[in-house]
């Protein structure tokens, strides 16, 4: 279980395939800290280490990861955003996010407003549950952001300096493939509408 709140954006460094698999190498600050068998949310995806080197780690995406999420077009130099597990009595600064992408969505639009910048998304709904909501919650590549302009199948987040500098939002732009978790309280209760009318 994650929170949305981005430690850091590390750099690819290696990426190789082996049969259906992508094994992603990654440089970050913290890898003294790390401990295989832990679960890390990459661009909102929850992988597990699987070997530490030096100052670099490798996760393994499978097939199912690499066709619902942006990991499979990752290359070297990319930034991909890194969060740790959440902690039992750590403070909830974002909303609770599982590290399940749900689907890809494309930037179309990016405005810088004075010092901050709003970004719209498109998507094409996998199901009917994946909305979103004016003000509600939505993990975009792993980052907790709040819900501006909310469409049936588009949406704008507003991202704030400190943001655009500490994840990979600098790198995003209209074109740039995104990974989206819709919030899940959200999730439960579509599927439940969706299930009493039927």
């Amino acid at each position: 279980m994650f929170s949305g709140i981005v430690e850091e954006a590390a750099k690819v460094v290696k990426l190789e395939k082996e049969q259906e698999n992508l094994h992603i190498t990654m440089e970050c600050s913290f890898v003294d800290k790390l401990k295989i068998d832990q679960s890390i949310s990459h661009n909102g995806v929850c992988l597990t280490v699987v070997k530490k080197e030096g100052k670099t780690y490798t996760v393994t995406a499978i097939k199912e990861t690499l066709v619902k999420s942006n990991l499979g077009k990752l290359q070297i130099g990319d930034k991909v955003n890194l969060e740790r597990s959440l902690k039992i009595d750590s403070l909830l600064d974002g909303h609770l996010v599982q590290g399940h992408v749900d689907q890809t969505a494309v930037c179309t639009e990016v405005k810088e407003a004075e010092g901050s910048w709003y970004y719209r998304f498109e998507y094409e709904p996998a199901q009917d549950d994946y909305i979103t909501v004016e003000k509600g919650s939505i993990s975009v590549n792993g980052v907790s952001l709040t819900v501006v302009n909310s469409k049936d199948k588009s949406f704008q987040v507003a991202i704030i300096p400190y943001t655009y500098e500490v994840t990979n939002f600098h790198q995003i732009q209209a074109g740039t493939i995104v990974n989206l978790e819709f919030d899940i309280i959200g999730k439960y209760i579509a599927r439940i509408m969706k299930q009493q009318l039927q």
